[in-house]
């Protein structure tokens, strides 16, 4: 793998702080909806689905997914619209009613902190903030480009009425401020009705499968090579896709492909996950207490991020990940996304490899931990 060098300046771009976010309040077709008209829309990693050109974007390179956040005070909707790809809901605290079907009535589901919640795609869905005014959904969506988003017919039609329309190019013309429908391009109507009949549906319990709560989470302490290792102790928890465990038996809560997948690593104060590469797009987030990472194998190029903060790593960058403070907790969280549906292979610095292989641990040929005591009796006619 080519050596990436990131220097403080690109990390410094790479890095999206809480404090960084930037709102929009004009991103979609139902801003002057009223229940619907307090929502702020964040685009962190790519454009998303906001409809509006002025929408701004933390990072607008290519990752193979789109990251960003749903804020909305208590009492205000998110209304129902349909996706092509993914869309994972990240509950960052907060009470979210979510809700399915062209009328919103064909399940519902109460999302509390910590949930991550898989929507399938080409289904209606919309969602209340029925908890405190700052309560936040982090979005993941799926692929580069997602298609944009097809809203229900009833949300179209009472857009209209506020002098809001959608061009088929995904343009928001809001003839209220003076916009002017094009003649070139045609406006989004409803869908027929029946295409809205050959939708899938989704019952209560098959959307609860989709949904990993903190109580689902099944950790692994030895998911990575550097588990036995000082300051190397992190757990893994997959949540979509097979990600980057190096545990064999460990398996992911939903295995549907994503274009990403996700998994949960929380550490003691001092541990993480030492010194390592792959040649994934990643980005990180970090749930609870406050994570020091390292770029390059170098501490100048080190970031510190708290609750909410996220970075994007470089394809092929040297990383450790270091809790430095859980706050009242035993373990810090971070949230780990990395691009593609197959699994993730580590390359760990030559002083992991070595330190490991003294701790009588090494990668299989097929890039799970396996013992060196095992592994230096097998011949290849084994």
């Amino acid at each position: 793998m080519t050596d990436v060098i990131v220097d403080t300046t690109e990390l410094q771009r790479r890095t999206i702080r809480k404090t960084d976010w930037v709102a929009c309040n004009a991103a979609f077709i139902d801003c002057r909806t009223p229940g619907s008209d307090q929502k702020e829309n964040y685009a962190f990693i790519g454009a998303g689905v906001s409809q509006n050109a002025n929408q701004y974007v933390n990072l607008t390179e290519n990752h193979g997914f789109n990251t960003g956040a749903a804020g909305m005070p208590n009492g205000i909707s998110n209304n129902l619209h349909l996706h092509f790809t993914a869309e994972v809901f990240i509950n960052l605290g907060g009470e979210f009613r979510l809700r399915w079907g062209v009328d919103g009535k064909q399940g519902e589901y109460v999302s509390t902190d910590g949930d991550i919640v898989s929507i399938p795609t080409w289904i209606f869905r919309g969602f209340t903030n029925e908890g405190p005014d700052d309560g936040l959904l982090f979005t993941v969506l799926g692929r580069d480009n997602t298609g944009g988003i097809i809203w229900g017919p009833s949300v179209l039609k009472e857009a209209e009425s506020y002098g809001l329309h959608l061009t088929a190019d995904n343009r928001l013309i809001d003839t209220v401020a003076g916009d002017v429908v094009p003649d070139d391009v045609p406006l989004i109507t409803p869908m027929k009705q029946k295409y809205i009949d050959d939708l899938t549906t989704y019952t209560p319990e098959q959307m609860r499968s989709r949904v990993i709560r903190p109580s689902d989470r099944a950790y692994s302490k030895n998911a990575l090579l550097c588990a036995s290792l000082p300051g190397g102790a992190a757990e893994l928890s997959l949540a979509i896709g097979y990600g980057m465990t190096e545990d064999r038996r460990q398996v992911p809560n939903i295995h549907e492909p994503h274009s990403f997948n996700l998994a949960w690593v929380r550490a003691a104060r001092d541990e993480g996950m030492l010194r390592h590469r792959h040649d994934r797009t990643q980005a990180i987030l970090v749930k609870t207490g406050r994570w020091a990472v390292t770029l390059n194998g170098d501490m100048d190029t080190t970031v510190e991020l708290g609750p909410a903060d996220s970075l994007s790593i470089p394809q092929g960058a040297w990383r450790a990940f270091r809790c430095i403070d859980t706050g009242d907790a035993e373990a810090g969280e971070l949230l780990v996304i990395n691009g593609g549906d197959d699994r993730v292979y580590l390359e760990w610095a030559p002083e992991v490899v070595s330190a490991a292989r003294d701790a009588d641990w090494m990668i299989d040929p097929n890039g799970y931990l396996a013992p060196v005591g095992v592994m230096i009796t097998a011949t290849e006619d084994d």
